[in-house]
């Protein structure tokens, strides 16, 4: 009888073209590639908001990070939302985290505690690694990119990926018998970008060609994103970008190793791979990551793998990491809970229909609750389709480009009469995604926008929308009433004051 194992690979700020399988033929990514030539690679997957702990609160829960409580880095999952891990552990399935975790609400380096539902004996987040190191001097290095040039530099063992590949390969080893969910979530190539030296040095002397989204001035464009460039102007570092490309190809080896280790004893496996979010790199004018919806900032790499899928194609729509959790619990034989927004890809990757046009829902909200910076809140809601992308900036101008004419990003075309009906019918789209989700942030300033004649509500639109519980669960009582509800999405209908 085959088994159910699931190896999710995941690496931290890896933009789509970081890898060569996406056109990239300067990127050395070559066990990333050979797993795309054997499974289905997306070409466009995006990220659901573009900082890390965020994006992964979605990637592992299945509820957006405005659902979850996780809408900013440092900022640790609600009290009743439940993990991949706990939703497969309660029924029967073995599940192992090894690597970044970031949801706990700690600092960057997580607090060193298995949460429930994951194996204590391989959790290994970074505050692990950092425990682990020998003394301050090595806790210094392991946070500083000239440590990669310092006398001989380091060697691979002294890194945090490595360590975590070594983890995942004795999990491999001892469970090759067991239905699992494995997640091996290294933080390179994410800065300080540490990596041995003949990786360090890699790319010092590569000069990618300019793309035209690296010559966007910005005309017409919301006003944080040129204060953002401005930032990203006074900050640039000469090196910052070779680092990144030489510790993503060093990943990739780290990787290989581990997808070595799988296909010589997991016949049954199936693997993904993906990035939490990608990197501006000077893309109009912008570095790092933060609340947009540019290729080079939210769109993200993504290939699954695995016997009975698909093998060397390329799917060309828009698929969302909403999408994945309940990709993994269709691939358990789980039912996919209600209140996820995402749906499984696995009938497409099983039995060709790979063909349906998708679409994408990107937020941002806070880069983090611990630092100012990154614009401090930053309200985005957004979706992207094959065609289009719309995002509405609360506090800023919003953005519409027509993905087909214009594929860098370059024309804002929000208040273009002649896009007026397709925008409108994103926008309502926005609305209803936010209304479905519960959004605690709704209001009618995302309504009421000024290229849009709608009237402001001080009811907003007058519903009550509880969470909608799965079968089993205690149901909740209706406010109205105190008995247990009905319907969780109600009409508030006002009576009427009589004096």
């Amino acid at each position: 009888m085959s088994k159910k194992q699931f190896v999710w690979i995941m690496t931290d700020t890896t933009r789509y073209d970081m890898l060569g399988c996406y056109g990239n033929p300067a990127m050395r990514t070559p066990n990333l590639d050979a797993l795309a030539a054997q499974g289905v690679r997306y070409e466009y997957a995006y990220s659901a908001q573009p900082v890390c702990g965020p994006a992964r609160s979605l990637l592992f829960t299945g509820l957006f990070p405005h659902e979850n409580g996780s809408w900013g880095n440092c900022m640790p999952l609600g009290a009743d939302v439940k993990t991949l891990g706990q939703r497969l552990s309660s029924h029967g399935v073995r599940c192992a985290y090894i690597g970044k975790w970031h949801l706990d609400g700690g600092d960057y380096f997580g607090n060193g505690v298995c949460p429930e539902g994951w194996d204590p004996e391989y959790w290994y987040d970074m505050k692990c690694y950092l425990d682990e190191l020998d003394s301050d001097a090595d806790r210094l290095r392991s946070r500083k990119a000239a440590t990669c040039f310092e006398g001989d530099g380091i060697t691979a063992d002294f890194t945090f990926g490595h360590r975590v590949a070594d983890r995942a390969l004795r999990y491999i080893q001892n469970h090759q018998k067991d239905d699992f969910f494995l997640t091996v979530s290294f933080d390179e190539p994410h800065g300080p970008s540490l990596c041995p030296p003949e990786y360090a040095r890699m790319y010092q002397d590569y000069e990618p060609e300019l793309t035209p989204a690296q010559q966007d001035t910005l005309e017409n464009k919301p006003m944080y994103q040129k204060l953002w460039a401005q930032a990203a102007a006074s900050q640039a570092s000469p090196n910052r970008a070779p680092m990144l490309w030489g510790c993503n190809s060093f990943i990739d080896d780290e990787i290989g190793r581990v997808i070595a280790r799988v296909h010589a004893l997991l016949p049954d496996a199936v693997i993904l791979y993906t990035s939490d979010h990608g990197e501006g790199v000077g893309a109009h004018g912008l570095n790092h990551k933060g609340p947009a919806v540019y290729d080079e900032i939210a769109r993200v790499p993504l290939i699954i793998a695995g016997p009975g899928l698909h093998q060397g194609e390329v799917y060309h729509h828009t698929v969302s990491h909403a999408d994945l959790p309940a990709t993994v619990l269709d691939y358990m034989g789980l039912p996919v809970p209600g209140a996820f927004t995402g749906k499984s890809l696995l009938p497409g990757l099983q039995n060709g229909e790979l063909d349906a046009e998708g679409s994408a829902f990107v937020e941002f909200n806070r880069y983090e609750r611990d630092h100012d910076g990154f614009g401090g809140y930053q309200p985005m809601r957004a979706i992207v389709t094959d065609r289009y992308k719309l995002a509405l900036h609360m506090t800023d101008q919003d953005e519409l480009y027509d993905i087909q004419k214009d594929p860098w990003n370059l024309n804002n075309l929000i208040d273009d009469p002649a896009y007026a009906q397709v925008r409108n019918q994103l926008h309502d789209r926005i609305l209803d995604w936010m209304n479905r989700t519960r959004d605690p942030f709704r209001g009618y300033q995302w309504k009421c926008r000024p290229w849009r004649d709608l009237t402001a509500d001080w009811e907003v639109d007058g519903w009550t929308r509880q969470y909608e519980n799965e079968p089993g669960e205690y149901r909740q009582k209706d406010y109205s009433t105190g008995l247990t509800m009905v319907e969780s999405s109600r009409y508030k209908k006002k009576k009427e004051t009589k004096i």
